[in-house]
This record gives structure tokens, C-alpha cells and sequence, in this order.
């Protein structure tokens, strides 16, 4: 009787530790959002909240743009606390890449039209040519003459390649 315990006993663990050595194991998945712009028109962007080295969190979301149904822009667009945070615009984005290349992206704001706490940049060219592996490094200055640096992380990075298929 007391070797049928230490069986099952034996039995359950490898059980658990295979089903929990298979749930730290899997891959992370980088998943689009979709939403309705207009009925009948289902489309897809990235979004992902990332905190910059003072701790505050920046929503960052690519979009594509259509027009009669052609992709014509994608959009990157920052956006930071309201009230907290500003960009001055027009200022373009940096982006460094794992590999320490630099490239710019055009700020496509030109009016006060938006908030003053969203930045919202052109990745239409720039986004063929980023690395699939790596990470990014988004860089301006704001407002108050302080740095804004935000580190996109891999599964970003293949969030967005998805998006850009």
C-alpha cells in the first residue's frame, strides 16, 4: 500500500513539473488588435504600454493608414500622462536600433490639432528596414528641454513586422 502512495505521489509531480516547465517554456506571442473603422472595415494596429526611465508609462501604438482602401502611412504615435508630458512639434523621432544604427522618423504633427501629450510619427519607409531581433530605442526631447527614451522590446518589434504583412 505504501509503494501505490509513493507511486502516485511521483506520478503527480512529474506530472506537475512537465505541465509547469511547459508553461515558463513557451514563446511569447505578440498579438494585433483590431478594431472597426468603419462598419464593415475591420483593421489592425499594435499597441503596447511601455514605461520610460522615470517609471512613466507612454502608450505606443502603429497604425496603418488607408486611403479607398490603400495602405498609404503607418503611423507611430506616442502618447504620454496629459498635463505631464508635451512634445514640441515638429520634432523628429529617433530611433536607434540593437546594432547602434540611427535612424529618423518625420513628425507628421503640424498643428495643434492633437494633444499636447501625443507625438505621432512616419514609419512608412523606416519600417521595412528595422531588424527582426533586437530591440529599439525611441528618443526626442519634450517640452521642458527632457529627454524622452523609451526601449522596444523583441515581441514589439515582431508585433509590428506581423502588422506591416
Amino acid at each position: 500500500m505504501h509503494k501505490i502512495y509513493q507511486l502516485i505521489l511521483l506520478t503527480g509531480c512529474l506530472i506537475l513539473f512537465c505541465c509547469s516547465s511547459n508553461l515558463t517554456c513557451l514563446p511569447a506571442a505578440a498579438v494585433l488588435r483590431e478594431h472597426h473603422e468603419s462598419p464593415g472595415v475591420l483593421r489592425y494596429h499594435a499597441h503596447t504600454s511601455i514605461k520610460d526611465k522615470k517609471g512613466m508609462t507612454w502608450q505606443v501604438v502603429l497604425f496603418p493608414e488607408y486611403e479607398s482602401n490603400r495602405l498609404i502611412k503607418y503611423h507611430l504615435r506616442l502618447v504620454g500622462f496629459p498635463g505631464i508630458v508635451q512634445f514640441i512639434h515638429p520634432q523628429p523621432l529617433e530611433i536607434i536600433t540593437s546594432e547602434g544604427e540611427v535612424l529618423s522618423a518625420k513628425d507628421i504633427i503640424s498643428d495643434s490639432s492633437f494633444a499636447p501629450n501625443v507625438g505621432e510619427f512616419d514609419l512608412t519607409g523606416l519600417l521595412p528596414i528595422l531588424p527582426k531581433k533586437g530591440f529599439l530605442k525611441l528618443s526626442t526631447i519634450l517640452y521642458d528641454d527632457s529627454d524622452l527614451s523609451l526601449s522596444i522590446p523583441e515581441s514589439t518589434l515582431i508585433e509590428w513586422q506581423w502588422l506591416a504583412r
